[in-house]
């Protein structure tokens, strides 16, 4: 006898989206991750633009990941045009990034993921009997913000990022006022591990999985780094931005208007998890003894593991940040301007590692230093055959075939990936000879 499991409609998350599964005899006959949005189409957009309009274009992409794109876009049209950026700016640009995923993943954890884990609908019914996690969750969200105002100059779609540099520099009352933030939010940060840790288990399937993320040279980041590491069995191989097609391999699915990605015939994943398992020696010790809290073990095959590793990822993010705050207010900022830019023909290929995962940008500029040619992939886009693969794997291991037992398993895998399914479609237009 076959049954039918389906999500219409996957609440608590960004975008349209749904998940159906078909079981024959308690097996998971047919599993989709049904991605219902419509085609960005930014790409086709900015074809023709000038470069200082590209950042601003396409970080529209994502209200919740607008830095990410922001930033990538810039690292992309710099490469192309070997514009080299000053040591300041790149610190600049390490701090706004971690202002975004800290808000992020604040956002994720308290609004999105708790509600799961505690039984209830949704964060505002959460709030009605748990009001401090709630507050906190906000608290620390607001803090992501506040860091992305003071250096991005607001806290959605920066406008002071601009090629070569920043249009101004963050003031010393300003980095006074992170400062002051973020000192508090080193204690908010341990009142997460702890409510976290006393959550219930969440262990609906395992697996080898394949693991994705950036190579960040010298320490645990998202912004520098042009290499990507793929964990399998194991084994650690790396993948140069440039020769980003080997990894994401995208193919067209006929149930989702997001493509699917493989690298060496099968789906990987990545995101917080992907990161923790690629550079645990990058981590704070604060957010080492975190992981340790929290149970989170090298390797994890839990998919679930996700929401811990971005619970690890907020407390090395505050404690991170604040040292570069304090590091800015004791050295000072040097009073200087964008690096110039000089729009010619070439071509750039950024990597970031955006909250929910890698970020590409990858960019052709004509003779007249206009767009010729863009392509942009996105983490969820990045992760649809993992969330699908672990979707399956979650029905063939659950020993409950109860159904609605089983649809709240399958959602909460779901999200624990913390999905933007409103980025994840994307058309590229092909450059044809004349």
């Amino acid at each position: 006898m076959t049954t039918r499991i389906t999500v219409e409609h996957l609440a608590r998350v960004e975008g349209h989206g749904g998940i159906t599964v078909e079981l024959d005899g308690g097996r998971a006959a047919a599993v989709r991750f049904d991605i219902f949005e419509g085609a960005r189409l930014l790409e086709g957009l900015v074809r023709g633009r000038c470069a200082e309009d590209i950042s601003q274009i396409l970080s529209r992409i994502c209200a919740i990941c607008s830095v990410s794109h922001s930033l990538t876009s810039l690292k992309a049209t710099e490469l192309a045009f070997e514009v080299q950026v000053s040591p300041q700016t790149d610190l600049l640009r390490d701090l706004l990034y971690r202002g975004e995923t800290i808000q992020s993943h604040a956002l994720h954890l308290f609004c999105l993921a708790a509600p799961d884990y505690l039984g209830y609908p949704s964060a505002i019914a959460l709030a009605a009997d748990h009001p401090d996690a709630v507050r906190l969750g906000l608290r620390l969200k607001k803090l992501g913000n506040s860091m992305q105002e003071a250096i991005g100059g607001r806290a959605v779609h920066p406008v002071n990022a601009v090629l070569g540099g920043f249009g101004r520099l963050p003031s010393e009352d300003q980095l006074i006022a992170l400062r002051t933030g973020l000192l508090q939010a080193m204690g908010d940060c341990q009142t997460t591990i702890d409510l976290l840790a006393s959550l219930p288990a969440a262990d609906f399937c395992r697996s080898e999985t394949v693991f994705a993320a950036m190579r960040s040279p010298g320490d645990y980041g998202y912004y520098l780094g042009d290499e990507v590491v793929v964990l399998s069995n194991g084994t650690r191989e790396t993948i140069q931005a440039a020769g980003y097609r080997s990894l994401t391999g995208e193919r067209a699915v006929p149930h989702s208007h997001a493509k699917h990605s493989m690298f060496n015939g099968k789906p990987f994943m990545v995101g917080a998890l992907a990161r923790v398992m690629s550079n645990p020696e990058g981590l704070t010790p604060r957010a080492a003894e975190a992981m340790r809290k929290l149970g989170l073990t090298l390797p994890s095959g839990n998919p679930m593991d996700n929401n811990k590793a971005q619970a690890v990822e907020l407390v090395h993010d505050v404690e991170y940040s604040l040292g570069i705050v304090e590091r800015l207010l004791r050295e000072g900022l040097a009073q200087e301007r964008p690096a110039a830019v000089r729009p010619r023909a070439g071509a750039g290929t950024a990597i970031t590692e955006a909250p929910r995962g890698l970020l590409i940008h990858s960019y052709t500029y004509d003779d007249e230093g206009k767009i010729a040619a863009a392509d942009v992939i996105t983490p969820t886009a990045l992760n649809a055959a993992s969330i699908e693969n672990h979707l399956r794997l979650a029905v063939d291991q659950s020993q409950d075939q109860d159904v609605p037992a089983l649809r709240k398993k399958l959602e909460m895998i779901a999200r624990a990936y913390d999905p933007c399914i409103s980025c994840s479609v994307h058309v590229i237009q092909k450059l044809h000879a004349t």
